[in-house]
Parts: structure tokens; sequence; C-alpha cells
């Protein structure tokens, strides 16, 4: 393939990550909605829920590794050519499971094609953003950002025309349409020179690779903070009525979504670890201005800048662990992921047993002090500004 019909392929597949991404956000965005009625279906207590969304969480950080293992054997496009499409039936899954222990089962199964597809998708980043020379991944996370807001949105209005079924199935039809149509156009993996293929199930040895996973576990953590206690912070702390209250996350959330369709652009001008510094500073003292602000409007405006910092930090993490040299991308991504969503499954009951003594102040000045350590880590993100020659 020449130089200019292999550009084009690139430019393509960039595309069609982008699809993945959106169709991977808008399934989980898609299952906000539901919730509640599940409960009401299965007639079960919170806490009971509780431990059925924990299986969601469990499945994907169960398949996250194993997922690693899959496209080092045979490649990100083989892996995403079935768990991309195979992820638009999970939600329907759910939804038809008559109990709880089918329930529970199905949704780890659902977190299992979900989280492998997260892997991969990112993986198919990685080699987007060596054929192109240039950096995507921040993009791609924003086209996350915007599946999740549209299947929030529509999902609540589909339930209301179709019913829990009926939503569950027009969601998998759109999904399992847009991930058919995606995956023929991703390229084949581009190995770096200072990678070597891996056949058995092995764990990465350079420890960087879980450096980056505890720095992206750091930022995973801070972001659920925001989104599971920011309005229980504002209502109970600094005395904000529910109508305001729930604008904590909102502003944060659509912070990060703007901040990441512009943050390749500060990536490409200014390199891997200089944006990481500059935005790891500016989301961990916003966070702090945050735990300490006074008055409502402050909270919202402080978490808004975060949400500015936030966006970008974890996607150049991802870049740099997919990079990193004798790693294969599968590998290093699956570490990263993995170390990341284990922040979101700990924090939420961390937090809620610090907070319950000491309040949420405590709580987010803690969280600042996670993502400064992100910023004296920055540097171990260089590989984020890895550059590999076109195919020929």
């Amino acid at each position: 393939m020449d130089a200019k019909s292999y550009q084009h392929a690139a430019r393509n597949a960039r595309w069609a990550v982008a699809a993945i991404f959106l169709v991977n956000g808008f399934m989980v965005g898609s299952w906000a909605p539901q919730i509640p009625l599940v409960l009401t279906r299965l007639g079960i207590t919170e806490s009971t829920l509780g431990l059925l969304i924990l299986c969601f969480g469990i499945g994907a950080l169960v398949s996250m590794p194993w997922c690693g293992w899959l496209m080092g054997r045979f490649g990100e496009r083989a892996v995403l050519r079935v768990v991309a499409v195979l992820q638009g039936i999970g939600l329907l899954l759910v939804v038809l499971s008559p109990t709880v222990p089918v329930t529970a089962v199905a949704m780890l199964v659902f977190g299992a094609l979900v989280g492998c597809t997260d892997v991969a998708m990112n993986a198919a980043t990685i080699t987007v953003e060596r054929s192109l020379a240039k950096a995507v991944m921040s993009s791609m996370h924003g086209f996350w950002s915007l599946g999740g807001f549209l299947g929030g949105a529509m999902g609540g209005l589909a339930l209301e025309w179709l019913g829990p079924v009926g939503q569950a199935i027009a969601v998998g039809v759109l999904a399992v349409a847009i991930s058919v149509a995606a995956v023929p156009h991703l390229l084949p993996a581009v190995r770096a020179e200072t990678q070597t293929p891996k056949r058995g199930l092995s764990m990465p040895t350079n420890p960087t690779a879980y450096l980056l996973g505890l720095m992206s576990l750091f930022l995973f953590a801070a972001e659920g903070s925001v989104l599971d206690w920011g309005a229980l912070y504002m209502s109970n702390e600094r005395g904000a009525d529910l109508s305001i209250a729930g604008l904590a996350y909102a502003f944060f959330a659509g912070a990060m979504a703007f901040m990441r369709f512009v943050g390749d652009g500060l990536r490409n001008r200014f390199g891997a670890v200089p944006t990481l510094r500059g935005c790891s500073i500016i989301a961990a003292v916003a966070m702090a201005a945050a735990a300490l602000a006074p008055h409502p409007l402050l909270v919202i405006a402080a978490f808004t800048i975060s949400g500015l910092g936030v966006a970008n930090t974890v996607p150049i993490i991802f870049s740099a662990a997919g990079n990193l040299p004798g790693v294969s991308s599968g590998a290093g991504m699956s570490v990263a992921t993995t170390m990341g969503y284990t922040g979101i499954l700990m924090a939420p009951s961390v937090i809620g047993f610090v907070a319950e003594r000491t309040g949420f102040t405590p709580v987010f000045l803690g969280m600042a002090a996670l993502i400064f350590m992100v910023f004296l880590m920055s540097g171990l993100a260089r590989t984020g500004d890895y550059r590999h020659p076109n195919a020929e």
C-alpha cells in the first residue's frame, strides 16, 4: 500500500474507532435510565441493586487483562469484530433477566463485553496515532462522553415510547449496526520496533506500566468522586437545593467533553508531558478550590475548571501505556484500564466511609492531592509522544 492510500485508510480508521467509542459510551448511557426499573421489576432493595451494579464493574475488570492477551494473540481488530458487536446485546440480556441470580450473571457478561471493548478500542486508537503520527486519543474519549450523553438523554425518551424491552432492542440494533459498519475500516496493529510479540497470558515486566496504571487509578478515583458525591456535597455542606446540586457533575462532565475534543491539538503542539503537567496542576488546584469554596456557585465553577484539566490526563496516560518499549499496546492498555477502573470501583466505598466521619471537604482535598501526584509523575508519560513511520 502506497503512502497516500495508507493515510486515507488511517483517516477512515480514525472515524471507525470514534464510532466504536461513541457506541461504547452510548451503551453505558443507555443503561442508566434502566437502573430504577430493575429495582422495581425484581422487587429488590437499593443495597441489592448496588451489588448488581458491582457485578457490572467486576465483569469489566476481569475481562480487561484477558482482552490484552486476546489482542496479543489475534490482534485488536479481530477482538473488536467480536466484542464491539456483542456488547450491543448486553443491555437486552439484563432487561430480560427474570431473577436476581440471572441478572447478576447478565451484568457480569454486560460488563465484560463493555470492558473488553474499552481496552480494545483504546489499543486501536494507539494504532491510529502511530499511523497518523499525531495524537487523537483525547477526541476519542470525547466521543465516548458524547455517546454517554446521547444514551442517557435518548434512553429516557425511548423508555417512555417503547418500554424497557423495546428500548433495549432499539439500543442493541443501533449499536450492532454501527459496530458492524465500523470494524472493517480498522487498521491492523502497527507494532513498534521495540515491542516483541507475546503469545502467553503474561503481565508486562516494565514497571512503568504499573506506575501509569496507578496514575490512571488516581484520576478515575477523582473523577468518580465528583460523579458519586458531588451533588450530596453541594446539598449537605454548601446548602444548594437539588436543582443546583446536580449541576456540579453536569458542568464537570460537560467541561471534560468539550476539552477532550480540543485536547489533541494541545498535545500535538506542546507534547504529552508538558500537556499532562499543565492539565494536572490546573485540575488539582481547582479540585482543592471546590473543596474550600464557601458558595455553591463557586463550587460549580471550581469543578468546571477541574473538569477542563482532568479531561486530557487519562487519554495521555493511555497513549503512553500503549507505547511502552517492550510491551504490546494491548498489554500496556489492559494494565492502565484495569487499574484505572479499579479506582472507580474502590472510590465510592472509601469516600463514603471517610465522608461519614469527616465531611466532604477532606475528601475533595484528598482527590486534589491524588491529582497532584499525577503532576509529580507526569514525566512517565513521555512515550505518549511516540511516532511511528507510515506503512508502505
